[in-house]
């Protein structure tokens, strides 16, 4: 007996999905990358001048403070309590990272002063503040 041929069997089986998903594959690890590596704090701040300030690498915890007393990190405001929360559960996660205090110069110390304490008290002992330098 001969064998039948039927009709789909020409040799055409779909659609090869396959460069499809590489390509795919590869944009879901460029965005994981991009983000693991931009940092803000949330908001725009007028930084002070100064002429001793010193060039390091930025850090990987942004805690920005506003003229009028507003604390932000992760893009959204906080409180003095969610300041040491955050950078503990951080700090966790990431025992290597550092902090830097993006203050603006029109914002008050004391407020500044306060999360400087809330950072260390969330285990963070290096603890930097952002200024524009000399020419910057």
């Amino acid at each position: 007996m001969q064998a039948r041929r039927h009709a789909s069997d020409d040799g055409h089986h779909g659609i090869d999905l396959a460069p499809m998903l590489d390509f795919v594959l590869n944009l879901l690890i460029f965005f994981i990358i991009i983000t693991s590596f931009v940092k803000q704090a949330g908001v725009k701040v007028d930084k002070e001048q100064a002429e001793t300030a010193e060039s390091k690498a930025s850090g990987n915890i942004l805690i920005a403070v506003r003229p009028n007393g507003e604390v932000w990190m992760d893009r959204k405001k906080v409180t003095m309590p969610e300041v040491r929360a955050l950078v503990e559960r951080m700090h966790a996660e990431r025992p290597e990272d550092t902090v830097v205090i993006l203050a603006d110069k029109a914002s008050e110390s004391g407020i500044m002063a306060q999360v400087m304490d809330q950072v260390r008290a969330g285990g963070v002992s290096s603890v930097s503040v952002a200024t524009k330098g000399e020419g910057g």
